[in-house]
């Protein structure tokens, strides 16, 4: 069966985000004792407490979790997260050992979170994640569906966190946590900062005007909503519009030119699909 070539492109990066994270986390996150949860965290700990190498832990923990998510949602959702996390203890396994920072342990949070976050940003645009607790998170709420997988995620996460936080100390978990902050920060900056676009609400008496020079000299869509205030109870129309975060200068230009009287809303979002923007290949 040939492989599309963006799925290829896709594949070739789910390598990478899992190169990046392998690195993070036995380069370093175990060399510091940082415990940040998911599996990863029980291999930081078994190695620790036990000399279990880092990539059998990510392996036998994750063996299982996969043929039970198979069974219930199907090869096709989760065939790259299995590659992802097949990658990821490839690269835990012959990655050279190595310690960075571990002098300086707020240093080895803010780096290793900021690291972890863009291999994990990398993985999460390809629709893929390393597995671990977010399959168990998953799984566990078909049979709890009252809670959310998030809820369900943050109180595995926690547990192992707390249990680093008993072999090295409530310091470190401190400071893991700190990581933690940082690779959500991170993953999801990547994320939106690839899909970031502006909107625009403009109300002004010369509407057709503005719409047309928008539509004409940027090629952007304008949409029309009727509104009504209702303070002076006249009717009016709203011009809404999205466009890219540079565009949105010649946006307020135009709308500067034509009517200085104009009442204009800028807004974020975070974002956008369709045409002119993201293509929906979900």
């Amino acid at each position: 069966m040939a492989v599309k070539k963006g799925a290829f492109v896709d594949y070739l990066l789910i390598l990478l985000g899992s190169f990046i994270v392998g690195f993070a986390i036995k380069n370093i996150y175990d060399p510091a004792g940082l415990v940040t949860g998911g599996v990863s965290g029980i291999a930081i700990i078994l190695r620790n407490q036990a000399g279990v190498p880092l990539w059998v832990t990510n392996t036998v923990m994750n063996i299982p979790l996969f043929i039970f998510s198979v069974k219930i949602k199907g090869w096709k959702f989760v065939k790259r997260t299995v590659v992802a996390t097949a990658a990821l203890s490839v690269f835990l396994g012959i990655l050279p050992d190595a310690s960075l920072f571990t002098d300086d342990l707020l240093l080895t949070a803010v780096v290793g979170g900021v690291i972890t976050g863009i291999g994990t940003g990398i993985l999460l645009l390809c629709h893929a994640t390393t597995g671990g607790t977010d399959t168990l998170a998953a799984i566990i709420q078909i049979k709890m569906k009252h809670y959310s997988i998030a809820r369900v995620l943050a109180v595995l996460d926690g547990a192992i966190v707390l249990a680093g936080a008993s072999v090295f100390g409530l310091t470190y978990a401190c400071y893991a946590a700190i990581a933690v902050v940082c690779l959500g920060k991170i993953s999801d900056g990547l994320i939106e900062g690839l899909h970031f676009s502006k909107t625009a609400y403009i109300v002004s008496d010369r509407s057709k005007e503005i719409a047309d020079a928008i539509m004409d000299r940027m090629g952007r869509g304008v949409t029309g909503l009727q509104a009504r205030g209702m303070y002076t109870g006249n009717e009016r129309e709203v011009l809404f519009c999205v466009v890219s975060k540079k565009e949105i200068v010649e946006v307020k230009e135009i709308v500067a030119s034509i009517d200085r009287d104009a009442f204009l809303i800028v807004g974020d979002a975070r974002e956008v699909i369709g045409e002119g923007f993201l293509e929906n290949d979900i």
